[in-house]
């Protein structure tokens, strides 16, 4: 098990508990080499928020209610599960005229890569980007925003809702060479909570947790399945960064854990073409 110090830049919890931009994880405090991730939480008290992209390619993605982000100028709405893609090198403006809930996550990266919008309306069309995988016991739908739908240096992002009382990131898999990954907890009211783990061996596993809402959960390395309650789903963006820009940005790859490897990964859908 993990000491407090190691935990401590493992698990980040309530992360949607503030107004405004707050940076939650960042390499700096945490695990990741190159994953940030933060919340843009706007309301009556407080309407707009600005940031630069800097060096960083950076994903939002709309939890709740709507927004008008703004990229160099050019405005651009989001609604719920709606998602953009931001440049590098880009300054950005999000304004909101009632209550707005959006996930941001970025990754430094070399090359500027193309604004991309993905309505949410379109990804439920795509069976390759919204699909359903898993059997008895760990059932849910997979919805792939910023993925294979995309062009990026080196981040991959969508979300993950199961069935009530399911595991989910089943069978157990691992992909520490190619990407790494954090999951942020979210649509999980009181009392609804998970159990996560992440482990190498599971004799001496790193992190063995309870999450809720608005927990987020790092996986630098490791098997990383979850399992929710019974009667109560478990809901979660999944966002990973790439470490070889674009070499290493692929969905569904992964070393899925001896004993458990006799049929699919339950990913294969995701993959590119």
């Amino acid at each position: 098990m993990l000491t407090p110090t190691e935990l401590e830049k493992l698990v980040f919890r309530q992360t949607n508990r503030h107004q405004g931009r707050r940076l939650a994880v960042t390499p700096q405090n945490s695990s990741m080499r190159h994953l940030a991730y933060g919340r843009i939480i706007l309301n009556h008290s407080k309407r707009s928020e600005s940031l630069s992209t800097g060096e960083r390619e950076t994903g939002l993605i709309c939890l709740s209610g709507q927004a008008k982000v703004t990229v160099d100028g050019i405005p651009y709405s989001l609604g719920e599960y709606d998602a953009i893609y931001i440049p590098r090198d880009s300054a950005v403006q999000v304004t909101t005229n009632a209550d707005v809930d959006l996930a941001e996550f970025s990754a430094a990266v070399e090359h500027r890569y193309p604004l991309q919008l993905v309505r949410f309306k379109d990804i439920s069309d795509d069976p390759g980007l919204k699909f359903t995988t898993g059997g008895p016991g760990c059932k849910r739908q997979l919805h792939m925003l910023l993925a294979k739908n995309i062009e990026a240096g080196r981040l991959i992002a969508g979300f993950t809702i199961s069935e009530p009382g399911n595991w989910t990131s089943w069978p157990p898999h691992e992909h520490a060479n190619m990407l790494e990954e954090l999951y942020v907890y979210f649509r999980m009211p009181a009392p609804a909570y998970a159990i996560q783990l992440v482990y190498n061996n599971t004799e001496h596993p790193e992190l063995v947790t309870v999450v809720r809402d608005g927990d987020a959960v790092l996986m630098p390395s490791g098997f990383h399945p979850n399992v929710s309650v019974p009667g109560h789903p478990i809901c979660f963006l999944w966002a990973m960064a790439a470490h070889r820009e674009g070499e290493d940005r692929q969905f569904g790859v992964v070393n899925v854990q001896s004993g458990f490897d006799q049929g699919s990964s339950g990913l294969e859908a995701g993959r590119k073409q």
